[in-house]
């Protein structure tokens, strides 16, 4: 009897891109390569927000360290991880090829029989140029630069004569790039643009000439881009990364743990850095037997409606439904009402159509509005179950019980306090550290202001609606905002119009009443 020996599987490397910095700019490939990785090796300049964002995605035994030593030392950990049998991953700013380093470790894998690929990303100084809003038309001359004695003058002298181009290197390396250009003989006066954490939240950029941008970037640190060239004065009209509505605006976005993450992206989306603090916890009714009643009543035919006024209070019913063995299907007969179109969202993700949402006042009373009264020939089932809160107020269920209807107002879930943030984001509610604060319900207001105090008199105070701008008041908060339908994209809408609003006002002052001026916030920092 022949014994065969199990062969060990083969392992293999990738060579990744990063591209510029945002997590947004990777590309699929690099996205699904480090998604099946063993181990990520990465360089110095991958911003941590990016490594960040490629954990949360990361398999959770994947191992994550710096790059360290000299090619060859890279290339022997790279190539002893495959041998093991394991997928491994160097993870570079820009694009592989763009540094000489990782053009040598990929010859030194190649030497072997090792299976290896090399994935593309944006160069750091072509992806930063175009946020930072200079182009680069023609011969789209830009580099990566790990050694700035690697530069040619010559070629880049000649570049910025016929248009512009751009170069990322070390912050500490801009006097040498600026005394090898004039060397080269490029123009004293030539316009430079200096732009620092490119394509992060933080982006910032600067602009002057050749012989005075080193000045212009004090401060600056880790790696930056130059943009040299006519192409810079495009910036006035193209910028469009630093110029979103709500750019390096700090929002403090207390809602729920699970529900902070659709708010926070869409406030990226217009620039902001928000800042996600719980001030509400989720837990199930202290007893089940309401809700286990409620989910009988929905399967036996009880109920004519069900009335949903969270998306949390829809999670609280298929969850039941779950345990139970139930599906969509159980809902057959019952019509189904919601609020506002985040839950009437939630209800859709479960394979069902809502027949009411107001189409206008998103609310208990926009909803009560559009509620038909109860009819006993056209509605032989009399009943409505509303699972809400264990804090919900009464008004929607006054409002049913008036147009005719026999209410079942059951208690899905309870909403806690949670616990209070840590003391610095605590120090920076309280003196103004946040430009904005997004208030979604009147119990977000209660809770932040129970474990964290009052929002700062500056910071710009918006809520999602008339019930929640009352609680705020009650509390002594002057409302800023509020968007014309309670719905978290109107909010965010609303507050970003806000900005712009202000913006306005403070470009039309004198510049004196700039400096005077009670507005505060990076929009009105940029015009002082």
């Amino acid at each position: 009897m022949t014994t065969r020996t199990a062969r060990k599987s083969a392992g293999r490397i990738a060579f990744v891109g990063a591209g510029p910095g945002d997590p947004g700019l990777l590309t699929r490939r690099a996205h699904d390569t480090l998604a099946e990785a063993d181990q990520v090796i990465y360089d110095r300049g991958v911003p941590e927000s990016l490594l960040a964002a490629i954990r949360a995605e990361a398999k959770d035994d994947t191992q994550f360290s710096p790059a360290e030593g000299a090619p060859g030392d890279v290339a022997k950990v790279l190539l002893s991880a495959a041998k093991s049998g394991l997928a491994a991953v160097h993870l570079v700013a820009g694009d592989p090829f763009g540094h000489e380093a990782v053009v040598k470790e990929v010859q030194a894998v190649a030497r072997t029989a090792v299976h290896f690929e090399v994935v593309p990303g944006l160069g750091q100084a072509e992806g930063v140029a175009t946020y930072a809003g200079v182009p680069l038309p023609g011969v789209r001359t830009a580099a990566d630069i790990d050694d700035v004695t690697a530069l040619d003058f010559d070629a880049l002298a000649a570049a910025a004569v016929k248009g512009s181009f751009a170069v990322a290197v070390d912050a500490g390396d801009l006097a040498a790039v600026r005394d090898g250009l004039l060397a080269a003989g490029v123009e004293p006066g030539t316009p430079v643009g200096v732009t620092g954490d490119g394509t992060g939240e933080t982006q910032y950029t600067t602009t002057s000439s050749v012989d005075s941008f080193v000045a212009a970037a004090l401060g600056f640190t880790g790696r930056v881009v130059l943009t040299v060239g006519s192409e810079v004065a495009q910036r006035d009209k193209l910028s469009w990364w630093e110029n979103r509505p709500l750019y390096g605006w700090k929002v403090l976005v207390p809602r729920t743990k699970e529900q902070a993450g659709a708010m926070s992206a869409r406030l990226r989306a217009y620039g902001a850095i928000p800042c996600e603090v719980p001030t509400i916890a989720v837990e199930p009714p202290r007893t089940p037997a309401q809700m286990e009643r409620a989910v009988k009543g929905l399967v036996d035919g009880r109920y004519a409606w069900v009335v949903f006024t969270s998306v949390n209070a829809v999670r609280a019913v298929w969850e039941k439904f779950a345990e139970h063995g139930l599906d969509a299907r159980h809902f057959g007969g019952v019509k189904i009402a919601c609020i506002g179109e985040a839950t009437a969202d939630a209800v859709r993700a479960f394979g069902i159509q809502p027949e009411l949402i107001p189409a206008g006042d998103q609310s208990s009373e926009g909803l009560l509005a559009e509620f038909s009264p109860h009819d006993e020939i056209l509605d032989p089932v009399g009943r409505v179950l509303l699972p809400r809160a264990d804090i919900a107020t009464e008004t929607l269920a006054a409002g049913l019980i008036e147009r005719g209807w026999e209410v079942d107002d059951v208690t899905a879930y309870r909403t806690v306090r949670a616990a209070p943030p840590p003391a610095d984001i605590r120090d920076a509610i309280k003196s103004g550290g946040f430009d904005a604060v997004l208030f979604t319900s009147s119990s977000t207001v209660r809770n932040l202001v129970g474990i964290a105090g009052k929002p700062h008199a500056r910071t710009v105070v918006a809520v999602i609606g008339p019930k929640t701008a009352e609680t705020a008041t009650e509390f002594g908060l002057r409302v800023d905002v509020q968007p014309q339908h309670a719905s978290v994209p109107d909010l965010v809408e609303a507050l970003a119009s806000y900005a712009v609003e202000l913006r306005e006002k403070l470009a039309a002052m004198p510049a004196k009443q700039r400096r005077g001026s009670k507005v505060q916030g990076p929009t009105a920092l940029r015009f002082r």
